[in-house]
């Protein structure tokens, strides 16, 4: 039976190579063109093109104002400390899992490294203390949120939420709902340096980013996040140990969340339990919209990297033309709805090979 199967079924792939070439050009170049966008390189250039569109609208709406250097600077800025989070969001999310406790994390890294201890101990030693504090609490909520995930077998989406709602009200404790003023002249005045008119938040962020970019796709860490994520039980049995790079994961997206608390920190010179708010949403937003899949097993910090700068210069447009937050979330929710939709397209027409 199986002989027989074989002969039938080959003359139909004969069949159906044999008849390609009488498709008319325009089915050969929609294929061509669907195939390209189905590539990594192919959809980073889409994005280009969708931020390159956005500034040309930036500069027909607000004419010099917008095409600054200054302004570019302030996107860039406001750019860094999202984009920090949404690289760590990246890995999550490849490897499968999902984390709605980044904003939180990021309120209670700031607060714990601007209480009068912290700073004291700052002030008697070295600024470099509240760094190391922030960090420390960012990469101790991430592998909280990874052992629950990984060993204790709660949902990634209800483990970070409990940590969303754990973190944020200890932040509130801690700083009895009051914005803590950093008093630290070392710390304030290292993140004001520029390096070569550039920003120092913003080169921490590219930093994070070349980092990111490396580990994801130059070793075998991010090897193994991929596969992860494609299929935790085919990696399990390659011999990864999937739980504990889940933990691996979850501590990383926590330390990124550290890093980003340091540079709202000093960016606003203040710790507050209202840092970071809807940072996860954004984050995911851009994680999406740069074309890793929700899913798992495919992801790309370059289109993170581009999805974080078309959400921060969209904002910089509408607060340009003085429109309201209401409408650009809005239109942020259009766009990930579009991306999403986008996505499904192009996974149905690599998966079935139609044009």
């Amino acid at each position: 039976m199986t002989q027989e199967r074989e002969v039938t079924e080959t003359p139909t792939a004969e069949a159906q190579s044999a008849q390609e070439p009488l498709s008319g050009s325009g089915n050969e170049r929609s294929g061509v063109m669907g195939v390209v966008l189905g590539t990594s390189v192919g959809r980073n250039l889409g994005l280009v093109v969708a931020l390159v569109v956005l500034c040309l609208v930036g500069v027909a709406t607000g004419g010099q104002e917008f095409a600054s250097i200054d302004n570019a600077l302030t996107i860039l800025r406001l750019a860094a400390v999202i984009g920090v989070v949404s690289v760590g969001m990246t890995f999550v999310i490849t490897g499968g899992g999902i984390d709605l406790s980044v904003g939180a994390i990021v309120a209670l890294s700031s607060v714990w490294a601007t209480t009068l201890a912290t700073q004291s101990l700052a002030r008697g030693n070295h600024w470099t203390v509240m760094v190391a504090v922030a960090l420390l609490v960012g990469l101790g909520c991430g592998l909280i949120n990874g052992l629950l995930v990984a060993y204790g077998g709660v949902v990634p989406f209800i483990a970070t939420l409990a940590m969303l709602a754990a973190a944020r009200g200890l932040a509130e404790i801690i700083a009895q709902r009051r914005t803590q003023i950093v008093n630290v002249p070392g710390f304030t005045d290292f993140f004001r340096h520029d390096v070569l008119g550039i920003p120092l938040l913003v080169i921490i962020f590219i930093l994070v980013a070349v980092v990111g970019w490396i580990v994801l796709n130059r070793t075998t860490f991010g090897r193994r996040t991929f596969a992860v994520g494609g299929n935790p039980e085919a990696a399990r049995l390659a011999g990864i140990n999937v739980k504990r790079h889940t933990v691996a994961l979850y501590a990383l997206v926590g330390l990124c969340c550290g890093i980003a608390a340091v540079m709202i920190v000093a960016r606003t010179t203040t710790g507050s339990s209202t840092h970071g708010t809807l940072y996860e949403l954004d984050a995911i937003a851009a994680v999406v919209i740069g074309g890793t899949l929700l899913s798992g097993g495919r992801g790309t910090i370059v289109g993170t990297v581009l999805g974080v700068l078309i959400f921060t210069t969209l904002s910089n447009v509408f607060s340009q033309n003085n429109l309201s937050s209401s409408a650009q979330s809005v239109a942020k929710g259009i766009i990930i709805v579009v991306a999403v939709l986008l996505q499904q397209r192009l996974a149905a027409r690599s998966n079935s090979g139609s044009p």
